[in-house]
């Protein structure tokens, strides 16, 4: 028995579903090759043995529904069944000369073998669809008196449909798992993605924070309860905001991205120019632009200096919205940050320019002796 082709690896669900939806075609092509095999049956009756003709069309008929049936459920495609719908498809050739006499020229069962044939090249790929057509095309041959030429042209197509019809299918369900496993392999790295940023925005950030602090200052326990304190209050937000998304995955709400950035404005020096009005977003782009500022403002604090100024720009441009974050700190030295990368600090690259790219928007870094400057795009739908 011919083994199934796919790899290990890649019978999945999504390949299943290639299959299931070829034998829901087939279902329809052996329909029609049966009322073409009726019909024409029907139209020559040159039986010899009427009795035995008919009922060779009958059985037919009832193993079309009957396989229809049968293969619509991927557990019963068993190699029995593919046997025993083959072996009728043989058969039935073979006892063509029986019926029709030895001199016949159309078989019985004329273009209805073709269902078995693509049922096999369906489950097996190109070397199912081939042995299939190898087989039916020896009988075929064997089974007549005088082999013309129109014979011959019938076989080589059996052989070319057979093999045609299982390699594409083969290469279809090979495909299909293997985006199947793209598409999982992506969601994985983006919540890996996410809990890095996470990570980096939160205890990361606090880390570095305490130690700068801690050699600077010495035992500033009232400092370390604080941001202890903050960092339990934000995470604890996180939870309530994801389990909120899970419980209830409808439309995504929307949110005030002026509001949201004028929250900012508390920390010192720092000064946000906002439109008149309000910025409606979608809420989780509010939530990632917010995070990418407080972000830009945080390495202010860190790299310029606790009371250093800076600017926030929101301007609304109708289908998208521009976000600009400027200081005037000693700006970042050329190379610094892909060499940042490369040592595994990805502070800038993730929480900063990864979470633009989600958002299918653009950031733009602008940085000198004059100081720093990023600047944001973002669609307004939040999508590329």
């Amino acid at each position: 028995m011919i083994d199934n082709p796919l790899p290990s690896g890649t019978t999945t669900r999504a390949a299943v579903a290639v299959e299931d939806r070829m034998f829901r075609a087939l279902a329809v092509l052996r329909v029609v090759v049966l009322a073409y095999a009726v019909a024409i049956n029907a139209y020559r009756n040159n039986f010899e043995h009427p009795v035995a003709g008919w009922t060779c069309v009958g059985v037919m008929v009832v193993w079309t529904f009957a396989s229809i049936s049968i293969y619509a459920a991927p557990e019963r495609r068993l190699p029995g069944v593919l046997v025993a719908d083959l072996a009728l498809a043989v058969g039935l050739l073979l006892l063509t000369p029986v019926v029709k006499g030895e001199w016949f020229n159309a078989t019985v069962p004329s273009y209805w073998i073709v269902g078995a044939l693509l049922a096999w090249g369906i489950r097996y790929g190109w070397r199912g669809g081939s042995a299939a057509a190898l087989l039916l095309g020896a009988v075929d041959l064997l089974s007549r008196s005088h082999v013309a030429q129109k014979d011959w042209g019938n076989v080589f197509l059996i052989l070319l449909g057979g093999s045609m019809v299982g390699f594409l299918c083969e290469s279809l369900k090979e495909m299909a798992a293997e985006r199947d496993l793209a598409q999982r392999e992506a969601a994985a790295a983006a919540e890996r993605v996410r809990l890095a940023r996470v990570v980096h925005d939160g205890v990361l950030q606090v880390l570095a924070l305490v130690q700068r602090r801690g050699t600077e200052l010495g035992g500033d326990a009232a400092e370390l309860g604080r941001l202890a304190g903050e960092q339990e209050q934000a995470l604890r937000s996180l939870i309530r905001s994801q389990a909120a998304v899970s419980a209830a995955p409808t439309a995504p709400a929307t949110g005030d991205l002026a509001a949201a950035l004028g929250a900012l404005g508390s920390r010192p020096s720092t000064e946000i120019a906002l439109p008149a009005g309000t910025v409606e977003m979608p809420a989780q782009v509010v939530v990632e632009l917010t995070a990418v500022v407080r972000a830009c403002l945080d390495n202010v604090s860190r790299h310029v200096g606790e009371g250093a100024p800076a600017w926030v720009l929101l301007e609304d441009l109708g289908d998208r919205v521009e976000v600009s974050v400027r200081d005037e700190g000693p700006g970042i030295p050329e190379g610094r940050l892909a060499r940042a990368a490369t040592e595994g600090r990805l502070g800038v690259q993730e929480s900063i320019c990864g979470r633009i790219d989600d958002l299918g928007g653009t950031c733009t870094l602008d940085s000198g002796a004059f100081g720093t400057e990023w600047v944001f795009v973002v669609p307004r739908k939040g999508e590329a």
